[in-house]
């Protein structure tokens, strides 16, 4: 049976074979590049890895320095008293301490400013000595007629000091340093000091003497709380 398509030369054959191989061996050239600048512009997984590692931990480091700040928020940390004590008797002693070393168990900055009969709070020997007075004192079961009489401070001072022996709470010195231990600043008033005429190594060691009223004022501008006492 014939067929419709005539036979090819000799000549076309060759001609016809020629070109196939030069389409072919021109594909086989391109292929290779192309696959090479794929592989250069696509990364390895050993370049990235180092970078991505990195910035995990820094991102790491940052979301575990938010909770710190987050639960120091929650412990008070961050937040600032400032407290103003003004009388140096023994009932008017316990309320600033108290204060100052309760925040200050909670992670609060505490500064207490003492002035007036209330820097006898942070005098060594003077704190040793406070009295409770019984007249005008309406806590004090004492008549002010018989609170008047000679000796009588010193009786309801007895009396006090040793109901805080009973109930076993801590003294106005014990108070003192625990929370100068526990980082309270307690500052001396300057003035007073001066008119006092009290020397500065008669305080506490750890009060901070020298300190003037518009430092005090600027303490209590940058605190969350302040009390006068």
């Amino acid at each position: 049976m014939s067929s419709d398509t005539p036979p090819r030369s000799a000549d076309e054959a060759s001609s016809t074979d020629a070109a196939s191989g030069t389409d072919a061996a021109s594909n086989a050239d391109v292929t290779p590049d192309a696959d090479a600048r794929s592989d250069a512009d696509t990364p390895s997984d050993a370049d990235a890895t180092p970078d991505s590692v990195a910035a995990l931990e820094a991102r790491i480091e940052d979301l575990e320095s938010e909770l710190a700040d987050l639960r120091a928020e929650d412990d008070g940390g961050g937040r600032k008293l400032s407290i103003v004590a003004t009388k140096g008797t023994l009932d008017m002693a316990y309320p600033p301490l108290i204060l100052a070393s309760t925040a200050a168990a909670f992670g609060w900055d505490v500064t207490v400013f003492h002035t007036f009969w209330g820097l006898d709070i942070l005098h060594e020997e003077r704190s040793k000595e406070l009295k409770l007075s019984s007249v005008g004192n309406p806590n004090v079961p004492v008549p002010n007629a018989i609170g008047a009489l000679p000796g009588m401070d010193r009786v309801t001072t007895k009396m006090m000091e040793q109901r805080i022996r009973d109930n076993d709470t801590a003294s106005v010195e014990e108070l003192l340093e625990t929370s100068l231990e526990m980082g309270v600043e307690f500052q001396a008033c300057q003035m007073t000091i001066d008119l006092m005429g009290y020397d500065e190594d008669d305080f506490y060691d750890g009060v901070t003497t020298g300190v003037g009223a518009a430092t005090a004022i600027q303490d209590m501008a940058d605190a969350d709380v302040q009390l006068l006492v």
